[in-house]
């Protein structure tokens, strides 16, 4: 990652993350990023070739001419770079990897480079679900938001491992335990057939003066 927004979102989410896999959804705060918020974004996962945006700052839609709001992800991009990015985006998801992708954005005669980081987030179902990521030109292009631009082409991706390693594949839909080290009570409740794993919050337990 070159660009000085991608390397700012990259410190605030490591900082958030500490020792986990990757940090939960809602402890990002908008006002701790203030500088870039207006070029971050966040990536719903629908499913593998759906990363569906929930948000999107004002610099993204002025710069791009269209509001990105529900819009596919991958389909910003041509169709030949699709199948990439789509791969980046699972290792990102499922191993916990910061992605970054450089692409060229071009309308009409006019064209510049692009970088954009790609950054794992938990959300409601224990697993990583989205993904928060920012977008900066790598050079001064005054003419960005006067013409609406064609498909993104990627022109190159990589990894970049937090850890030095990738981790294990994360189960997105029912793995917890990464992400809830605080827990530690747990017993078994049974019902008819089924079988719940309840965990104390701590709540019931009496006060100590």
């Amino acid at each position: 990652m070159k660009q000085t927004t991608s390397q700012t979102l990259y410190s605030y989410w490591n900082d958030v993350r500490q020792n986990r896999p990757a940090p939960r959804r809602f402890e990002i705060e908008p006002s701790h990023i203030a500088s870039i918020l207006a070029y971050t974004f966040i990536l719903e996962r629908i499913d593998s070739e759906t990363f569906r945006y929930r948000l999107a700052g004002t610099g993204l839609s002025e710069m791009f001419r269209r509001e990105l709001r529900d819009e596919n992800f991958l389909r910003c991009f041509d169709d030949a770079s699709q199948p990439a990015v789509e791969r980046l985006l699972t290792t990102v998801t499922l191993h916990c990897g910061a992605g970054v992708v450089e692409f060229d954005v071009t309308a009409g005669s006019n064209s510049v480079g692009m970088e954009a980081i790609l950054l794992p987030l938990v959300h409601t179902r224990g697993g990583v679900d989205r993904v928060l990521g920012a977008v900066s030109p790598v050079s001064a292009a005054e003419w960005l938001g006067s013409e609406v631009p064609s498909p993104w082409q990627l022109t190159g991706s990589s990894v970049h491992w937090p850890d030095g390693h990738p981790l294990p594949a994360m189960n997105t839909l029912d793995r917890q335990e990464p992400f809830l080290p605080h827990i530690r009570k747990a017993r078994i409740v049974r019902s008819d057939r089924r079988q719940f794993r309840v965990y104390d919050g701590g709540l019931s337990e009496p006060t100590k003066n």
